[in-house]
């Protein structure tokens, strides 16, 4: 009788476990918490950016005025970036009560659990990054 060695090749993994599921839900949880303290400053910021320069010189209160308004928009557009990033990391929570989270939504492979503890509201892997990158 011969003998053949029966290789076993296992399948590969296309979803992550309710345990790592769990596991990135507490690292967005986390993330997200401190998304939105950032949120909270950063509106602060655009909302009372006036700097008592009422005893200043004419000139000088001029030049700090340029400066607020300078500030001012570039601290609306981080809280626009912010209050994007918070909407990603929501979505990243409704697609692991999906059980759908760190499947690529362009190769339907698994994204590896390294890029998502880095970028865990991310929805590519990184080779389909690059080709959505090289279309452009």
């Amino acid at each position: 009788m011969e003998n053949k060695k029966v290789q076993s090749k296992t399948p590969e993994k296309t979803r992550y476990s309710a345990e790592e599921l769990q596991e990135f839900k507490t690292l967005i949880l986390e993330k997200l918490e401190k998304a939105k303290q950032d949120l909270a400053l950063l509106q602060a910021a655009v909302a009372g950016s006036e700097n008592d320069v009422n005893d200043t010189a004419p000139t000088f209160k001029t030049l700090e005025e340029g400066s607020n308004v300078l500030s001012k928009e570039e601290n609306s557009k981080l809280a626009a970036r912010q209050q994007k990033f918070i909407k990603d990391l929501e979505a990243a929570l409704i697609r692991i009560e999906n059980n759908t989270y760190g499947i690529c939504k362009v190769t339907g492979k698994l994204i590896p659990k390294e890029r998502l503890r880095i970028v865990p509201h991310t929805t590519m892997t990184i080779e389909a990054k690059e080709m959505q990158s090289r279309r452009k």
